[in-house]
């Protein structure tokens, strides 16, 4: 799974790389090291042709969700690509709701002797934007009247690189691929593992194992000797 992830980017690097509609940044944009689940992350949408930066909340909610958020006790950050199209959870956001979430690297854990190593993933080229697939919905909370905008990351089988470490991978889409993902086009035949030599990886401190680690310590991706 992708339970864990980095956000390094600037407005302008987003604009460039992502081809977003021309207009001021939606909020200030930080380094987070340490991005985790239920909080709020950045999603590019489709709308009238055009690409929209839009913060939602990293765990999905669909729209029919009756119940209280507090209720939603399943994770719902990171859908099998097997099967999102399926999952009643899903598959009305994917046969709908399409996005691409945007992120600088992403966390992985192995299984070792002394417990989960964490290793960080990272483009191998140095680019600072990796794109993944993933869906999205908006839902009303009854108690308040509110609405909120939710968002879910796409994971898959490993490619032969990630094996190594970890037994899934997110869905990382090329370029070409953003457009046809965004409008529904494409399906599942994209969302398989990328070429093994995207990537590149580094063990890093375990004191990202906790979710309590500061999500501004760049020392989190420093690279680690192991013992």
């Amino acid at each position: 799974m992708c339970g864990r992830s980095t956000y390094k980017l600037t407005w302008e690097e987003i604009l460039a790389l992502c081809r977003l509609t021309l207009g001021p940044p939606p909020h200030n944009f930080r380094p987070r090291i340490n991005v985790c689940p239920t909080t709020t992350i950045d999603t590019i949408i489709g709308v009238d042709g055009k690409r929209e930066l839009v913060p939602m909340r990293w765990g999905l909610v669909p729209c029919w969700w009756s119940k209280s958020l507090k209720e939603l006790r399943l994770a719902t950050f990171n859908p099998r690509a097997e099967t999102v199209a399926e999952k009643p959870f899903f598959r009305q956001a994917f046969k709908r709701n399409r996005c691409l979430i945007p992120i600088s690297g992403y966390y992985e854990w192995q299984a070792t002797q002394d417990g989960k190593q964490p290793w960080y993933f990272t483009l191998r080229d140095g680019s600072p934007v990796l794109t993944v697939a993933g869906l999205w919905d908006e839902w009303r909370d009854k108690a308040n009247g509110e609405t909120m905008k939710s968002c879910t990351m796409i994971i898959t089988e490993p490619n032969d690189f990630v094996a190594e470490v970890h037994d899934r991978m997110p869905v990382m889409l090329a370029e070409d691929n953003f457009e046809p993902w965004l409008r529904g086009e494409a399906g599942l035949e994209v969302l398989k593992p990328a070429p093994d030599n995207l990537l590149q990886r580094w063990p890093v401190s375990k004191r990202v194992n906790s979710s309590r680690a500061p999500d501004d310590d760049p020392t989190l991706i420093e690279s680690i000797t192991i013992q």
